[in-house]
């Protein structure tokens, strides 16, 4: 006879929980919890606190109903994957993480409503690919050493700032952008007075969204150390991003 350890192992493997890269949401459905991808490849710098990153959204996802898949595949681009996801984060992703065919995956799904959420450095990425610096709202040009700098509350309505003060001081890796879309609304500014090596001016946009080719985009700045990923409001500014990107406000 077959124990029922062994059953147990049968339906496990069949089921896909002892599969590395099976995601941890596979048994939702559509009437389900919404689902998230967060991709992490880099053909560039790699920031340390990636890991930390993808660990605040998984706890994220466990205390407000979305589930979370991680993955450093570009393969996972491909249209019938990516029909999976309510929102898709780059994760401080660098370089050229997409092929031709990827990146044509990735614009049928944002063109049929996908949500797009870039962290950190998603906006020094995929420099030639005109259309994803358009989705981001802008390309990442320099950086002064991180540094204490004063962050501005440009909307106090969206879920990613209504919890935040009207200001406040804090540590990070600031950049300065080229190419800003004009259509970006804007939700904190920075202010360059406060802080030595900004080059944006008075207009100095650290994190903004925007509907974009049929779909949702959010972008912040915040992220370039491990601690930022435990600071309370930044967690829950992250949160209110990735809620407005699964239009959880609707």
């Amino acid at each position: 006879m077959i124990s029922q350890t062994f059953r147990l192992f049968i339906f496990l493997c069949f089921t896909g929980l002892f599969s590395g890269e099976v995601s941890a949401f596979q048994a939702g459905d559509d009437e389900g919890p919404k689902k998230v991808l967060v991709f992490t490849k880099t053909e560039g710098y790699r920031h340390g606190s990636i890991s930390e990153g993808v660990a605040l959204i998984r706890r994220l996802g466990k205390g407000n109903g979305f589930l979370v898949d991680h993955t450093g595949r570009s393969e996972k681009f491909n249209t019938e994957n990516l029909k999976r996801y309510a929102l898709v984060i780059f994760l401080s992703t660098t370089g050229d993480v997409l092929n031709m065919a990827q990146q044509n995956a990735f614009e049928s799904y944002i063109r049929e409503g996908g949500s797009f959420m870039g962290i950190h450095a998603a906006a020094d990425t995929e420099y030639d690919w005109r259309w994803y610096g358009a989705l981001v709202g802008g390309y990442f040009e320099s950086h002064p050493e991180p540094q204490q700098a004063t962050v501005v509350v440009r909307d106090h309505e969206h879920p990613s700032t209504n919890m935040l003060p009207d200001s406040w001081s804090r540590m990070d890796e600031w950049y300065n952008f080229k190419s800003l879309h004009a259509d970006l609304h804007v939700l904190l500014m920075l202010d360059e007075s406060s802080y030595r090596g900004g080059t944006n001016g008075s207009f100095h946009p650290i994190a903004w969204c925007h509907e974009f080719d049929g779909g949702r985009s959010f972008y912040t700045g915040f992220g370039h150390s491990d601690a930022a990923f435990g600071e309370p409001l930044v967690e829950s500014h992250i949160l209110g991003g990735i809620q407005w990107c699964l239009r959880s406000e609707e």
